[in-house]
């Protein structure tokens, strides 16, 4: 076996460490306070500060070279060091504090094309919406104050991904990928590596890349070595059978469905299909049936094919296994050896490809067609492959300036000529764009309607900066000011998911070299001018790709299409003249210049918990130290990550602000124009690892502050001197108008994210439709604007969390500039919005038809929720704990029912739900093949089995699915932000108990598998007056609601939303 191992050993006291090394592995020893590296061929240690300052690197006592922490550039001059006082001392013990907590929050993220399986956690009024997760749902873990433990994690991958797909089988490597979850030799049944991770606290994933495959799961740590077990003969002996694979291609194509309606991955794939020929761009990665199945119609033998791509890749001279868990080095390496001693061996040599002149044709522009409502410009540049030039990161120095928002950007120009509202550039993270073949540098600019009519213009300016990036020489300082922020990034990264965290220390092992795995994503050390002027060579109107993706104004007689997404699009020549002009540009516009340098990069990194004279009163908990009739203000100390950082977030109410649907609108554009007169300052700081996120939920403009915590206040202030008198132009008026409309537009085109729309849509008392939003923004005026702004301003309350690497005194100072800039009367509680949940009636069984609103969305969609009961009284904490555990136990059999033996869908799943703390669960299937009546019929049948499979439990199992939600209830946190949003929650949702998982997973231990099932028989079974069902149907493009004609006499379908919410009764409201 020559497969090359990481491995990850967690302790919360380790002394005198001492290994024997038997195989060629190299072992990462992580502790909370210190990274060492270690390969048995020449011995290697990179040191990593995680936590306090006096922490020690651990120097193993193992034949080889010592080597410290990662040395930075000797011409760049008073750069940050990692440890600016050296080295710390060796010989130290290292320890760290066990009250690890909390819970991370999804912050907003504005790429409407993720992945859309990942429903947001109680996402609002829909897609795009300004609540998201406003009904405040909260995941299962990252629990209480008390909480000691962590998960284990390994993750594995392999040097072979989709540019490895044979041309008659394209999608096969991620085929394989589904198949080695499909059973092995020594367990053969297909779920039972799912199963048995369920059962312990754990879950699972993979992902294809175009050149690696990696694998990846957490499970709880004393259950490390049996998940290994089953891990290792994913790449031992996988069966692949047949009859598996028949349905499995089901599955591929279920999740290409998911996309088919992605604009960033039809604009993708149109790339790829306008690739050179033969070159390995030009490819489907995807893979679906037609792909797979049709290769089989015409005489390939799929499952030869599979195997081969196995036999020919899946061994370990291509293999990189990261291993984390609780145990000693060497319990972990012996693991290791005998789990993955039958691994066949291999050549270390990675697949190699043959190209042969560039990716795209020159000279050319795509428009492709639009699913959404969107104007992009994309403009791609090719680059020599980077990967032995990671110390120098000249392709970042340029995405720098590119990329800048500050003044003399080209974003600023844009944006102050209207033609664009956002700019981004950079090399992508994913593999086609960081391939062994060559890196894509992109930059995506979102237009304006005034913008897509000057899209030549547009890419004019980016010449002419071009131009000034050749003609001022590429600057020391800047890069030194990046080389200090990734330093101090790196000195005090915050912790991650440990699978995450297993599988990127694993790819990167497949490109960098031992020493810098942990290092090299944040290393800035050779600075190298000339460098930096070659790549910049690659930069010319020769070497470039354009794509708009929009929605056509005319339909043109020269369209294509792309075969495998169906996309529309255009191919242009470019006029030569324009190639000429772009080439040199004959001038650079006087507002474009070099930036500034930034005011917001910290040098003070001391740690106030190390000194706690000043603050002696450091309990676990919050405590209120202000309470007013303007503000109640919380403030916490960290003592448990000690990193020079905070986070303050802050919920002011507005006056009027969710009154009516003209108000909430004002209320929302007023917002959004703050934050486009905010962005200059915002970009600068967030440069800088120091945040700002502004949001609206219902009548609160939420505000949250974060990261290091130095420059926090002048930046807190900076903001609210600009948000207290700040009045909108014209101009960006209606930019930013136009947006939201185009948003609007936009919003619940994914199935998922609509029908939790209209599930909320029927549960929430006050909720303004987007259709209804849409007709009453098309009549504002900036004069509506600007006459309600004072109004809304002029009442406010706040309430605030400091927590951090802040004293109380500081945290009072935050509290002052509140004060001091916000100096208006009290907003009184009567004045607050409130918000209601339908209390559904006894036995309730009701049904919302709808169809999908994307005209072409094939998929369909079944929500099934079940109202269970309030979050208040004794009992809150016991009703939470057994949907909790219900959940634990049945989501691994409804998956495999579901989607593995049944193939609905490609999204299978059911959770709790908690909407403005009413407790629900749901069932949700997502597919492109059935109708929602046959959904509904499947997820009917399967919980009408559920009482016999709890029934079935044995004890030990039982037993394990308490442990295993034990665990995930007493997960440490991963870092200071995952413990403030914890806290946070517990704040907004008025709810106060800081320690409820920790209590959560106290009253686990008494509860017995006949809570359960009274449970399920409580609220799930039709027979229980307490079963309140509503169900939503959303009715994919090709499947007619009206043709599915029998309805169970039970059912009562809404047809007039307005008049049953009128009717209906409401829970008083909690948040």
């Amino acid at each position: 076996m020559m497969i090359f191992i990481l491995l990850v050993m967690e302790t919360a006291n380790l002394k005198s460490p001492r290994y024997t090394l038997p195989l060629p592995l190299l072992l990462l020893h992580r502790v909370e306070v210190s990274h060492c590296l270690l390969r048995f061929e020449e011995f290697l240690v990179s040191g990593r500060k995680m936590v306090t300052e006096d922490s020690c690197l651990l120097k193993i006592p193992v034949q080889g070279v010592f080597a410290p922490s990662p040395p930075r550039d000797p011409s760049v001059e008073g750069g940050l060091e990692i440890y600016p006082d050296g080295v710390p001392d060796e010989s130290g013990t290292v320890e760290y504090s066990e009250n690890d907590v909390g819970e991370e929050e999804e912050e907003d993220d504005d790429d409407d094309d993720d992945d859309e399986e990942e429903e947001d956690d109680e996402e609002g009024e829909g897609e795009g919406e300004e609540e998201e997760n406003s009904e405040g749902e909260e995941e299962k873990g990252k629990g209480g104050a008390s909480s000691q433990t962590k998960k284990a994690a390994a993750a594995m991958c392999v040097a072979m991904g989709s540019f490895s797909d044979p041309a008659e089988a394209q999608g096969l490597a991620h085929f394989l990928e589904h198949m080695l979850f499909m059973g092995s030799e020594e367990f053969p049944d297909e779920n039972e590596y799912d199963s048995y991770l369920s059962k312990h606290g754990g879950s699972s994933n993979a992902y294809t890349e175009a050149e690696h495959t990696c694998y990846h799961f957490e499970v709880k740590r004393e259950f490390l070595k049996g998940a290994l077990r089953r891990f290792s003969q994913f790449f031992v002996s996988p069966l692949m059978k047949s009859e598996a694979m028949e349905r499995e291609v089901l599955a591929v194509d279920s999740e290409f469905n998911q996309v088919l309606q992605n604009d960033a991955c039809r604009l993708q794939q149109l790339q790829c299909h306008t690739s050179g020929p033969g070159h390995p761009f030009n490819r489907f990665s995807w893979g679906n049936k037609k792909s797979l199945v049709d290769a089989m119609e015409k005489g390939l033998n799929l499952r030869e094919h599979i195997l081969k791509l196995y036999r020919d890749y899946y061994h370990g001279g291509l293999m990189k296994l990261v291993v984390i868990g609780g145990e000693p080095l060497d319990v972990l390496e012996s693991w290791v050896t005998e789990l993955f001693a039958k691994v066949r061996k291999g050549p270390q040599t990675k697949p190699k490809f043959q190209v042969e002149g560039p990716i795209w044709k020159a000279g050319l522009l795509y428009r492709l067609e639009a699913v959404k409502d969107v104007n992009i410009l994309d403009l791609t540049w090719t680059l020599p492959c980077l990967h032995q030039e990671y110390l120098k990161k000249s392709e970042d120095y340029l995405a720098h300036l590119l990329g800048h928002e500050g003044k003399g950007s080209l974003h600023q120009l844009l944006k102050a000529r209207g033609l664009a509202t956002s700019l981004s550039a950079g090399v992508g993270d994913e593999g086609m764009h960081r391939s062994s073949l060559a890196y894509i540098f992109g930059m995506s600019i979102h237009l304006t309607d005034y913008g897509l009519e000057k899209i030549f213009d547009i890419i004019g300016f980016v010449y002419q900066y071009l131009k000034l990036l050749r003609e001022v020489p590429p600057q020391q300082w800047i890069f030194k000011e990046l080389q200090d922020i990734g330093n101090m990034e790196f000195r005090f990264a915050e912790e991650q998911p440990q699978d995450d965290y297993a599988a990127e220390l694993a790819e990167n092992l497949l490109v960098f070299p031992a020493e810098n795995v942990i290092y090299c994503d944040y290393v800035y050390k050779i600075w190298d001018e000339k460098a930096i002027k070659r790549l910049l060579q690659f930069f010319t109107p020769e070497n470039m790709r354009i794509d708009v993706v929009s929605k056509p104004s005319v339909k043109s007689q020269d369209l294509q299409c792309e075969p495998w997404f169906g996309s529309s699009y255009i191919e242009e020549a470019i006029p030569p003249s324009l190639i000429e002009i772009w080439r040199d540009p004959p001038e650079v516009d006087v507002s474009l210049h070099m930036p500034s340098k930034n005011e917001f990069v910290p040098s003070d990194f001391s740690i106030r918990a190390d000194n706690l004279d000043h603050d002696p009163v450091n309990p676990s908990f919050p405590r209120c130290i202000i309470d007013e009739p303007l503000m109640k203000f919380w403030y916490k100390l960290d003592s448990t990550f000690k990193v020079p950082r905070a986070n303050t977030y802050f919920r002011i109410y507005l006056k009027e602000g969710y009154a009516s649907v003209k108000s909430f609108l004002m209320t929302e554009l007023f917002i959004l124009l703050l934050k486009d007169e905010l962005n200059e300052i915002i970009y600068q700081a967030s440069v800088a690892k120091l945040e700002t996120s502004i949001s609206l939920v219902s009548d609160k403009l939420e505000l949250k502050v974060y990261g290091f915590n130095e420059k926090l206040p002048a930046l807190l202030s900076k903001v609210l001197v600009i948000a207290k008198s700040f009045l909108p132009s014209d101009g960006r008026f209606k930019v930013i108008k136009e947006d939201l409309e185009r948003n609007l537009k936009n919003a619940n085109m994914k199935p998922l994210s609509h029908s939790s729309y209209l599930r909320l849509q029927v549960l929430c008392k006050s909720f303004y439709d987007v259709e209804e939003k849409q007709c009453v923004l098309s009549d504002l005026s900036l004069a509506d604007l600007n006459a309600f702004i004072p109004e809304l301003r002029s009442q406010l309350y706040i309430e605030a969390l400091c927590h951090g690497n802040l004293f109380q005194e500081e945290a009072i100072n935050l509290s002052n500039i509140i004060r001091n800039n916000l100096s208006v009367q009290p907003l009184p509680v009567n004045m607050r919005h409130e918000e209601h949940v339908i209390c559904l009636p006894p036995s309730a069984n009701l049904v919302r038809d709808v169809n999908v609103k994307n005209k072409s969305e094939t998929n369909s969609v079944v929500e099934l929720y079940f109202q269970i009961e309030p979050e208040v009284g004794l009992d809150s904490i016991k009703l939470k704990a057994l949907a909790d555990l219900f959940d634990e136990i049945v989501q691994e059999p409804l998956f495999n029912q579901l989607r593995t033996k049944e193939q609905l869908g490609y999204v299978v799943e059911c959770s709790p739900r908690v909407t403005y703390r009413i407790n629900g669960f749901c069932f949700v299937v997502q597919s492109s093949k059935y109708n929602p009546v046959y959904l509904l019929g499947r997820i009917e049948n399967f919980i009408n089995g559920l009482e016999e499979l709890l029934g079935g439990l044995d004890d030990a199992s039982f037993e394990n699915y308490k442990s295993g939600l034990m665990a995930k209830l007493l997960e440490k946190d991963h870092s200071l932000q995952y413990e403030t949003n914890r806290l946070w929650n517990q704040i907004t949702d008025k709810r106060y108990m800081f320690d409820s998982s920790l209590k959560e997973a106290e009253k686990l231990k008494s509860i017995h598998k006949s809570d359960v099932i009274n449970w399920f028989r409580t609220y799930l079974h039709q027979s229980s007056p307490k079963c309140r069902r509503l169900t939503i149907r959303l009715w994919g493009c090709n499947i007619d609601s009206k043709e599915v004609e029998t309805r169970p006499d039970s059912e009562q379908v809404i047809t007039d939303i307005t008049a049953f919410k009128v009717s209906s009764e409401y829970y008083p409201s909690l948040c």
